[in-house]
């Protein structure tokens, strides 16, 4: 299959391409289309599920699953490739342990208010860029339920646009998150709060 990539998508090598479970995939399009299918059905396993601790790389992992596992083989594996972002792959798990640890310290010391605590945690996430694909959207849903279940929290608005899909939402989200890049988070904090959704 030949995938039309957005604009600063992260493209997937051979052997991750060839994890596609539903064969007859031949467009962008079809494929946006399962793997939305598989994150509707993760977000009713959200409702269900039984309330554990979500700062935890086995949650991590099973959230990426739940959310594209039925298109995906590797869903739920850290990516195990280098990538045009992100930490050197034999690094994630040190990163993502380092990065939970973090996330437990500033809640506990209160060291940032709830909303900058949430946007430096999915930040970070998409830094390190843990999966072969599907990481900024993994990485927002994350925050959503961290937002919810930890900080209890609304979850943010992230510009009320689809932005996986919509051009000019997804150009001001890579703008933000490079910003955010260099330490400074004011644009990333506007971006994903101009209002709340429901969750």
């Amino acid at each position: 299959m030949m995938i039309d990539y957005p604009q600063d998508a992260t493209p997937l090598d051979h052997d991750e391409i060839v994890g596609l479970k539903i064969l007859h995939i031949t467009t962008r399009e079809e494929l946006n289309r399962f793997e939305q299918d598989n994150i509707n059905e993760a977000m009713q396993w959200l409702v269900t599920r039984h309330k554990s601790d979500i700062l935890t790389e086995k949650f991590i992992k099973t959230l990426h699953n739940k959310m594209f596992g039925k298109v995906w083989r590797w869903a739920g594996s850290f990516r195990r490739s280098g990538k045009n972002i992100g930490v050197d792959w034999m690094q994630i798990p040190v990163h993502i342990h380092s990065l939970l640890a973090d996330v437990r310290y500033w809640v506990d010391r209160h060291t940032y208010p709830h909303n900058e605590i949430a946007v430096r945690f999915h930040h970070k996430l998409v830094w390190i860029h843990p999966f072969p694909n599907g990481n900024g959207r993994h990485a927002r849903l994350m925050t959503d339920i961290f937002m919810k279940t930890v900080l209890k929290q609304k979850p943010f608005s992230w510009d009320n646009e689809n932005i996986d899909i919509n051009t000019r939402a997804r150009s001001k989200y890579i703008a933000a998150l490079k910003k955010a890049d260099t330490g400074d988070y004011s644009t990333l904090m506007d971006f994903v709060q101009s209002n709340s959704k429901t969750f």
